[in-house]
């Protein structure tokens, strides 16, 4: 075959080729392709909204064909299942590190401090986590065991720190109602007008006033009304941080 035909052959061979090799690439390039599209998913969370979350956009952040998300999520909702299951696994990670290095005494208001710092970190995600559009409906095995396991870490120390006989379960969840509801007022701009200080020291000041007891000689305790066991005290039996 003369040379130029030659080049003419390879040219073509090479127009009809390139597409699919790139098709190939952008569709599999991922080592992990779930990771990818959970990435891309939480990115447009946090800019958009959960009303932007749509498996095609997802697999077009990725750079991914728009069939690639069904190999992972069978629709929307197991895709914002699986988003709202991240955030609780990276909720209980934070919560559990403050837990680990608070001082004796302080865990509690330790937790309510890391709770909070990661809603206004990620107020899309945790509106996401505890809202209407998390799709309850249809019981999502991995999301169910995120958020239980997540629960455990506070309702584990309130279990440790609950004297025999007292209400563990209530007490938990006043624990949680605090914090929650405090997170929920800094996403809502409800804190700043009335306290002015950093969001760590407004929580850790909240936290302390609201969970504290008061000693035998009146002045407030750092520990956690009911949350903490009765120690005795000086002159008598009383609570004690």
């Amino acid at each position: 075959m003369p040379a130029a035909g030659q080049r003419r052959l390879l040219a073509y061979n090479a127009y009809i080729e390139v597409p699919h090799t790139v098709s190939t690439s952008r569709r599999y390039h991922h080592g992990d392709l779930g990771s990818a599209l959970l990435a891309s998913a939480l990115a447009l969370l946090a800019e958009d909204g959960v009303e932007a979350l749509s498996l095609r956009e997802v697999a077009r952040r990725a750079g991914v064909s728009a069939m690639a998300p069904y190999r992972h999520y069978a629709d929307k909702n197991a895709l914002i299942a699986a988003v709202a299951a991240h955030g609780f696994v990276a909720l209980g990670d934070a919560l559990r590190a403050a837990d680990r290095a608070a001082p004796p005494g302080e865990a509690l208001v330790a937790q309510a401090v890391a709770y909070v710092r990661y809603a206004l970190a990620n107020p899309m995600l945790f509106r996401l986590m505890f809202g209407a559009k998390r799709p309850d409906a249809v019981p999502d095995p991995a999301l169910g065991a995120a958020g239980a396991s997540t629960f455990a870490v506070l309702s584990d120390r309130v279990a440790s720190e609950t004297p025999a006989g007292g209400d563990r379960d209530a007490r938990t969840i006043g624990c949680w109602s605090l914090v929650h509801g405090l997170a929920l007022l800094f996403l809502d701009g409800e804190i700043r007008p009335r306290l002015d200080q950093p969001d760590d020291a407004i929580t850790r000041r909240v936290a302390t006033a609201m969970l504290g007891v008061l000693r035998d000689d009146g002045s407030a305790s750092s520990s956690v009304a009911g949350c903490q066991p009765p120690v005795p005290a000086p002159g008598g039996r009383g609570t004690e941080g």
